[in-house]
C-alpha cells in the first residue's frame, strides 16, 4: 500500500418519498451506472471541508445551490481500498425545496427521480449500493452519522458519535 488517497463527495437529493439520482456518462472514475445526485473529488482547498465540496459539485453539476435545499447534512462516510488507493467517500442528504423546479438536468448525465422502493434495483457504484441501501433502510429514520468501511464482501456501517 502506498498510502494514496481518493477523496470524494455526494449529496442525495430528496424530495416526499423519492430521491434523485444521476446516471452517470462520461466520468473518470464512475461511469455508466447511478450515482448521487451530484458529486465528485474534492479541489486542494477542501480537503479538510467536505461540504463546501459537495455544494460546490451540486452548483457545478445540476446547477443547485445551498439556497435551495433544506436539512444539509452529512450521514455517512466510507473507506475502500480499491487500485493501490484508500477511497475516502463523504455521503450527504438534503431536501430539495418544494419551490425549486423537479426538472433537474447535469452536464454529467441523466437525472431521474426514483420512489425508495426503486432504488435497490439500480446499477451503483459498490459502496453508494451500501450506503443508499442502509440510507432506505435504516438511516431516512435516524439522524446519525455512520461510518462504512468494505470489508470485500460488503460494506459494514457503525454510527459515529460525538466524543
Amino acid at each position: 500500500m502506498n498510502g494514496k488517497l481518493r477523496n470524494m463527495t455526494s449529496i442525495y437529493l430528496l424530495r416526499e418519498d423519492q430521491m434523485l439520482l444521476l446516471y452517470r456518462q462520461g466520468g473518470k472514475v464512475v461511469n455508466h451506472v447511478w450515482v448521487g445526485s451530484a458529486g465528485g473529488h474534492f479541489e486542494k482547498d477542501e480537503l479538510n471541508d467536505a461540504k463546501a465540496c459537495v455544494l460546490r459539485e451540486m452548483r457545478e453539476e445540476i446547477g443547485i445551490g445551498a439556497d435551495d435545499i433544506t436539512s444539509l447534512s452529512l450521514r455517512y462516510v466510507t473507506l475502500r481500498r480499491t487500485g493501490g488507493e484508500i477511497r475516502q467517500n463523504y455521503y450527504f442528504f438534503a431536501n430539495l425545496k418544494d419551490t425549486v423546479d423537479g426538472h433537474i438536468t447535469s452536464n454529467e448525465g441523466i437525472c431521474k427521480w426514483f420512489s425508495i422502493g426503486e432504488i435497490e434495483k439500480l446499477e451503483m457504484p459498490y459502496t453508494a449500493k451500501y450506503v443508499v441501501k442502509h440510507y432506505c433502510e435504516i438511516g431516512r429514520f435516524t439522524s446519525e452519522l455512520y461510518a462504512g468501511i468494505s470489508n470485500g464482501d460488503k460494506v459494514e456501517f457503525v454510527t459515529m458519535p460525538e466524543i
